[in-house]
């Protein structure tokens, strides 16, 4: 029998009630698959913790963890924890000391699920975020704190290695798509350096791959395209920031934060890749039983199929669509399920 290693870091907020649901849904999926096995540890690292420790991962904890196949993430943040503290005491460590650089965050309408757009129907992209510089790199600092003349600066840090491998990475995925069809979305009309260079970059790459057809994009000009011309987007590319806001638009076009998911994606495998459902810790909904598992079970069929476990993922996602065209919704998506209810109703189609 197949078994992987995988750690569970529940974090903050729903995210031990979103990762608890997940782990007991891909136990049912393996139970139903019976040709592999799930070993799985948890790490108690979060905000409750870093208020009492002073740290989030522990020393050695990052070589800890490389030792997992995967790793299953729920969420960040604490009303009582600055978010910057929180963000890059936890989530960012993981992804830029493991080169997670491709992010993947898929979306489309699940049956029975109501877009705030009419032609809600149309929305089935794959939106692809570099995740290791760019905007996010943590370049930068403060000057003269506190008086006038304080200065903070935030510098973008693009290099060609990075962008070269998201932009390859994109056009091998959007070759497997029906469509073929990669749009690269940047804001080089304002920023001219960094973003001019992602163009130029991708046009590049674009050369090995006379099989997908391309497009450019402004970044504000997207998020029109996005609302009013869905079908014509497919898979699209752009920098940290820029996609992990559209990602987010692109989950609430198809009805809710609550079913996004994510993959963080060290494609050469040197190191683990890591899991998340994109809805974070979601402080209002935290221990009412409400929160929505779907994002979670999505990002658990995508680690299964990042694992090999092709037909588990495909099942896992087929039982997600049952449950969801049956109508058993959480609140955010017009219901009154519960997250158990929402568990056991993917579980039963599981074993159904």
């Amino acid at each position: 029998m197949r078994e992987y290693s995988l750690a569970a870091i529940p974090g903050d907020g729903i995210g031990p009630e979103v990762i608890a649901a997940g782990l007991q849904v891909l136990a049912a999926s393996a139970a139903v698959d019976g040709g592999f096995r799930l070993a799985v540890e948890r790490f108690d690292w979060n905000s409750e913790n870093f208020l009492k420790r002073g740290h989030y991962i522990p020393e050695g904890g990052l070589e800890r963890l490389r030792s997992f196949d995967a790793i299953f993430f729920g969420a960040v943040g604490s009303l009582e924890v600055a978010d910057h503290v929180s963000l890059w005491g936890l989530r960012l460590p993981i992804a830029q000391g493991f080169d997670q650089y491709a992010n993947v965050r898929p979306a489309r309408l699940l049956p029975g699920i109501k877009s705030p757009l009419a032609n809600g129907a149309d929305i089935d992209w794959v939106i692809i975020r570099e995740n290791s510089e760019g905007e996010y790199a943590g370049h930068g600092g403060r000057a003269h704190r506190g008086l006038p003349i304080e200065v903070g600066t935030e510098t973008a840090v693009f290099t060609r290695a990075g962008v070269q491998r998201i932009h390859r990475f994109a056009f091998e995925l959007a070759r497997k798509r029906p469509r073929r069809q990669l749009t690269l979305v940047t804001k080089s009309n304002a920023q001219r350096f960094g973003m001019v260079m992602w163009d130029e970059i991708f046009f590049e790459v674009a050369r090995d791959y006379p099989d997908v057809r391309t497009d450019r994009e402004l970044v504000d000009a997207v998020t029109t395209r996005m609302v009013l011309k869905p079908k014509s987007l497919d898979v699209v590319v752009a920098t940290n920031l820029h996609a992990d806001i559209l990602s987010d638009l692109a989950a609430a076009l198809s009805g809710s934060l609550g079913i996004g998911a994510t993959a963080n994606l060290n494609p050469e495998r040197q190191f683990p890749s890591m899991f998340e459902p994109i809805h974070g810790s979601a402080f209002d909904i935290t221990g009412k039983g409400i929160a929505n598992p779907i994002a979670t079970f999505w990002t658990a069929s995508m680690m299964l199929e990042h694992l090999g476990e092709a037909a588990a993922a495909r099942r896992l996602m087929q039982a997600i669509e049952a449950t969801t065209a049956a109508g058993v919704h959480t609140p955010d998506l017009g219901g009154n399920a519960t997250t158990r209810d929402v568990t056991d109703a993917v579980c039963g189609a599981l074993r159904s």
